[in-house]
């Protein structure tokens, strides 16, 4: 499977990949909307090619992910791994890779959507928060589960000591659902993930 990364900052979950050797064979192109990221410079130093795709001024949403669209098929990309990629996609970009764009999220979905997860889950003070690795749809953070991993909210925590308790799951579990579907081990019925293991 020819897997495209996009990213638009430091890339630990990027790292995550790389550091999978099954993966790492994989990963065909990472795609940054920022020049100079160190998500970037990981995929260079793993000798995976990189390309910046910045957005020219006034662009509209579509025409971006037009451009973006050509360059991942370009790659012939079969799955599009969302790693920290700070662009909501726009429905069109969306429909091309139906069920085969898959995104990392700091909450158990459909808690806490959107930015800031980590600081809502505090504000709502849950026992419990954790991650979400989900297929993207039209939605913000709304597609199907695939796999979530719980993390416990300790009442000490501040929004930087729960993200990294969380950062360290996400690094676990995003390996694990790209290594699923590469196998073909995952089937979407309806809105419902089913996992053959």
């Amino acid at each position: 499977m020819k897997i495209g990364v996009l990213v638009s900052g430091r890339g630990s979950n990027l790292q995550a990949l790389i550091d999978s050797s099954r993966i790492k064979k994989m990963l065909a192109v990472v795609i940054s909307n920022k020049p100079g990221v160190l998500a970037l410079e990981r995929a260079q130093k793993a000798g995976i090619p990189v390309e910046v795709l910045e957005a020219n001024k006034g662009e509209k949403r579509e025409a971006y992910d037009q451009r973006l669209a050509s360059l991942l098929q370009r790659y012939q990309i079969e799955l599009v791994v969302l790693a920290g990629f700070m662009r909501v996609l726009s429905p069109s970009f969306v429909s091309l890779f139906k069920n085969r764009i898959i995104n990392i999220h700091p909450s158990l979905l459909p808690s806490f959507p959107g930015l800031e997860a980590q600081k809502q889950a505090l504000e709502a003070g849950v026992s419990t928060s954790g991650c979400t690795v989900h297929f993207v749809d039209e939605g913000c953070d709304t597609g199907s589960v695939i796999l979530q991993k719980e993390v416990p909210v300790k009442p000490d925590d501040t929004v930087e000591t729960l993200s990294a308790r969380i950062l360290i799951e996400e690094h676990k579990l995003l390996p694990k659902v790209v290594d699923l579907l590469a196998r073909n081990k995952v089937k979407v019925i309806g809105r419902k993930v089913e996992i053959e293991e």
